[in-house]
């Protein structure tokens, strides 16, 4: 029997990152659990990729399973309820009790919550569709292609601004002469930037020729066009980002406290109860300018170090320290081989966040983050 167990839930950005840290620090004679119902992993960048490559999902792939050469215990399964309250998950109907629990679920589409969405429009953020999206992109002839942001929050924001401009320079490449755009409900591009960010962003995008739709709530999807309650836009092309929500074993766990995400606190990510803590883009942290932190997996990378910081401090006796400062990036390409960088402090009052001028550098910056934490998680 080990000593102490910890268990985690979820194999992404922040799970991962939590189990491959505790094993670092605990005694071999703890057990550390992640439990996925998926048995590979793969960065969120690479959605983009996929749309426009079909070799990008596969050579960013890995399997769960190689955690184990790591002494990380992988157990496949669906989650069917959490109990907080006593340190407690069913997975497939077996209990598995625990000294800690880390909830690292992330945020589940759900593409059903705008009518007509699943039948009318590409889900861009499905990595199953990616084929769908790359052969409709590559039939594309002209018109209006239109990218649909379908509710907020959403993760990695800057990632459909990002795959217009990779579009829009595809197609141009190709000759093709069309209309590419992208409808968001928010009144801003990217509102962690502010106001005066956005209007740079905005102008970038306007200078390429992207239209961007501020203030515009999709209701529904009809043939050939999106429906904003009383208005409707016409589309060629449709491609979209459903409405996201936590996976339902969580919602019914009460860690959410009636509301869509998980609360936690922003420095220690615990949740409400002893033991039991919540990272990634399963939570909701609060930012001093009233928005809320960025779903993005360089934050769940450093959640995860957190908290397992934390609980190892916990296991062996001492007062925990570690905090989770707020400081991240998110990578946005711009085509031709650049890209820009959201970056800064997100925790601080006001939050210090900036986006900088595109470079093949922060491009390559980009390809180095995935490689970096690819070889220290899975060895290649």
């Amino acid at each position: 029997m080990p000593t102490h167990r910890v268990l985690i839930l979820g194999g992404g950005f922040g799970g991962i990152a939590a189990a491959v840290a505790l094993r670092e620090r605990l005694d071999p004679t703890d057990e550390i659990v992640l439990i996925d119902r998926r048995t590979t992993f793969i960065m969120g960048l690479r959605k983009n990729w996929a749309v426009l490559d079909a070799r990008a999902l596969s050579e960013g792939e890995r399997p769960l399973a190689r955690l184990a050469e790591r002494g990380i215990r992988v157990v496949r399964g669906t989650i069917d309820a959490i109990h907080p309250a006593e340190r407690a998950v069913e997975v497939d109907g077996e209990r598995w009790d625990c000294d800690a629990l880390v909830v690292a679920l992330g945020a589940e589409r759900d593409p059903d919550r705008v009518e007509g969405f699943r039948q009318r429009a590409i889900d861009i953020y499905d990595v199953t569709q990616g084929d769908r999206a790359r052969t409709a992109i590559e039939a594309f002839a002209g018109g209006r292609l239109v990218i649909g942001i379908f509710g907020v929050p959403y993760p990695c924001p800057p990632a459909p601004f990002e795959l217009a401009m990779l579009i829009d320079e595809r197609l141009h490449v190709r000759g093709i002469r069309g209309a590419v755009e992208v409808f968001s409900p928010l009144p801003l591009s990217l509102p962690i930037l502010g106001q005066a960010g956005c209007g740079s962003f905005e102008s970038r995008l306007e200078g390429a020729g992207i239209g961007f739709l501020r203030n515009h709530q999709a209701t529904a999807v009809e043939d050939g066009a999106v429906v904003f309650g009383e208005t409707r836009r016409p589309f060629d092309l449709l491609l979209g980002v459903s409405p996201h929500r936590v996976p339902t074993a969580v919602a019914a766990s009460g860690l959410t406290g009636g509301g869509p995400w998980v609360k936690v606190n922003p420095r220690t990510l615990e949740t409400g109860q002893q033991g039991v803590y919540a990272i990634g883009d399963v939570t909701a942290l609060p930012l001093a300018n009233g928005q809320m932190l960025p779903k993005a997996g360089a934050f769940a990378h450093a959640q995860g170090e957190v908290v397992a910081a934390r609980i190892a401090a916990t296991i062996g006796g001492a007062q925990p320290t570690a905090t989770f400062a707020g400081d991240g990036a998110c990578f946005l390409e711009t085509g031709g081989g650049m890209a820009a960088m959201v970056t800064g402090g997100f925790l601080a009052d006001p939050p210090a966040v900036r986006l900088t001028d595109s470079s093949p550098e922060h491009f390559a910056a980009k390809q180095s983050f995935e490689r970096e934490r690819l070889e220290a998680w899975f060895g290649a």
